[in-house]
């Protein structure tokens, strides 16, 4: 077979083109919020293929052999379920009909994690006389892992590589305009960009995105803070099938082009607003009445968003779709916007209110409505919450996964004792609720009422957030760490009875470096394997030399034990304590289970 034979046609370039990485349909969902960092660690960088070379009577051989002689869509669907991308060389390696039929799979996303690779891939696609034209097969390509060291030089052997669908340049704040048109102009199969943190990238490459890329539906362009309106405008409207867009941190973005996205972009399902300080109501009502498939809205940190940005919604209309809401220091969102809001979708399953200061227990009342399709919600430093509304939920919503409470001093251990309760919870934050006592531990632990159980219950907690609930001891924590084995974090900062103790906070990991002093010595959080060696010292020490320093575990705190804990308040407030990973569950993976912007599984 001649070398040219599979060298330039398109038709001929792999037999596999259209079964291995078919060209997908132009509404066709993409997963490009939801893969990993790096999404090409499945994928080799093969150089070239002259030496994959055998004897004419093994070629011979292999031609008429019966498995030799399957249809290349079997061939491929059957390579398709190889997981090494080192057993899919070796397939390349048996003939070159096998070769022809396997090169796609290996190619589509080749491997860019380490600097020589970058190079070996870079050769290939730059070569003239190679036996496959990499550079036509390449459709994904991820250079985050190499962030640090991809220039607009970096960059330009790509420009021949016309049919990439996924361009992730993460992080590679050395790129500028230059470097990422330069990919991008041509690239009309382009389904998903990512530009995350290039600072210096302008309206420039946006418009190039605008002219050349009109299947385009993933566009990530957070902390772009130099984009503004005219350039967005242009993508929205000729950029007709957008599904995702994350603008996070581009400040100079207003509802000019917010709305514009609302009118052009029908198919909307994930937009991220967060921090875009100059975004209204205007924006938000548009959105949401136009978006009717809208699934994710996040709008954190939009201070000017107000309840009419919900009341003017249209009436009588569900908008069944959405199921993600952040609303993360929307200060003028009120009871009144949170009513409408469970009125008009229904099926939320995420939401979150986290420092929403004037919502009250009748917009927890409204969340109720939600029953089973809750899976998570966030009322950190909602203070005006009760015992009565967190009550009225936990009954009506016993699907709740994940709940956050920080900050809502009014609660106490009767909230957490039916919360304790949930038969699906994993995380709880309970950060700065100080007037719940070991008792809501001992409910965590799944410890009460098992006089009549034959087998002691376990809990499947995975995260719990108690930092400055200063009347929990240490053997109420003792307790809730032998009863969850699921744990993998657990935060004390502020907990006497833990950060005192230099042989319990041997376990500790790191405080931040941004903390100072005082919060370094209060800082108390335990994860990973910390947490089994923590309690592997526990269960191993002597019972009353562990416990000689602490009252009994439901004792009343008298007047010494209570001054203690007032020393302890003050010197948190007075030193601005808690920072993201004490006030709540900040976490990524924490909004939407299994990826960053996936949705909770139904079961």
């Amino acid at each position: 077979m001649s070398r040219h034979f599979m060298q330039h046609s398109d038709e001929t370039t792999s037999v596999s083109s259209s079964s291995s990485s078919p060209e997908r349909a132009v509404y066709d969902d993409t997963d490009f919020f939801t893969t990993q960092r790096n999404d090409s660690q499945s994928s080799l960088g093969v150089a070239s293929l002259r030496d994959m070379t055998m004897s004419s009577s093994i070629e011979l051989e292999h031609r008429i052999s019966p498995v030799s002689r399957l249809p290349p869509e079997l061939l491929i669907s059957c390579f398709s379920k190889l997981s090494s991308s080192m057993d899919l060389r070796s397939c390349m390696l048996v003939s070159k009909t096998w070769s022809r039929n396997a090169v796609d799979l290996l190619w589509h996303r080749p491997l860019c994690n380490s600097w020589t690779n970058l190079l070996n891939v870079v050769q290939a696609v730059r070569k003239e006389d190679s036996y496959f034209p990499y550079f036509a097969l390449v459709k994904r390509l991820n250079l985050s892992s190499l962030s640090d060291q991809i220039s607009d030089g970096t960059v330009q052997p790509f420009m021949c590589c016309k049919r990439i669908e996924r361009l992730t340049l993460t992080g590679c704040t050395k790129l500028t305009d230059h470097g990422v048109v330069s990919i991008v102009d041509g690239s009309n199969s382009l389904l998903a960009l990512d530009i995350t943190g290039l600072d210096a990238v302008t309206d420039h490459t946006l418009g190039a995105v605008a002219e050349h890329c009109p299947r385009l539906q993933g566009l990530n362009i957070t902390d772009c803070s130099k984009v503004t309106d005219e350039s967005l405008i242009a993508v929205a409207q000729s950029c007709r099938h957008l599904k995702r867009l994350k603008l996070n941190n581009c400040t100079l973005i207003t509802d000019e082009s917010v709305t514009s996205v609302a009118r052009h972009c029908p198919a909307m399902l994930e937009i991220d607003l967060h921090n875009c300080r100059q975004i209204t109501d205007e924006s938000i009502t548009s959105l949401i009445s136009r978006g009717r498939q809208l699934r994710e809205l996040r709008i954190a940190h939009c201070s000017l968003v107000t309840d009419n940005a919900f009341l003017e919604l249209p009436k009588h209309l569900a908008f069944d779709s959405l199921r993600i809401l952040d609303l993360t220091a929307c200060y003028q969102v009120h009871d009144a916007a949170v009513e409408k809001i469970i009125e008009a979708s229904p099926r939320l399953r995420n939401l979150v209110l986290a420092k929403c200061k004037d919502i009250t227990d009748k917009s927890v009342h409204a969340i109720t409505r939600l029953g089973k399709n809750l899976h998570y919600i966030h009322l950190g430093h909602c203070a005006h919450i009760t015992d009565a509304a967190v009550i009225q939920l936990v009954k009506m919503c016993n699907r709740i996964r994940y709940i956050d409470l920080a900050c809502c001093h009014r609660l106490t251990d009767a909230s957490v004792k039916l919360l304790a309760t949930l038969p699906k919870l994993r995380r709880i934050g309970l950060v700065k609720c100080q007037a719940i006592t070991d008792r809501s531990i001992m409910a965590l632990a799944k410890i009460n009422n098992e006089i009549n159980t034959i087998k002691p219950q376990t809990s499947l907690l995975e995260r719990v957030h108690l930092s400055y609930c200063v009347h929990l001891t240490l053997q109420g924590i003792h307790a809730l760490l032998n009863r969850c084995p699921k744990l993998t974090h657990l935060s004390l900062t502020g907990i006497q009875g833990f950060f005192m103790r230099e042989d319990l906070t041997a376990f500790c990991r790191e405080a931040p470096p941004e903390f100072t002093e005082h919060q370094r010595t209060m800082f108390c959080v335990f994860s990973g394997p910390k947490i089994n060696q923590l309690r592997d010292y526990l269960n191993n020490e002597d019972r009353t030399s562990l416990y000689d320093t602490e009252g009994t575990m439901y004792d009343d705190r008298e007047a010494e034990d209570a001054e203690a804990d007032q020393q302890v308040t003050g010197m948190m407030h007075a030193t601005g304590l808690g920072g993201a990973d004490d006030d709540g569950m900040n976490d990524e993976d924490e909004v939407g289970e299994g990826s960053q912007y996936g949705e909770p599984p139904d079961s």
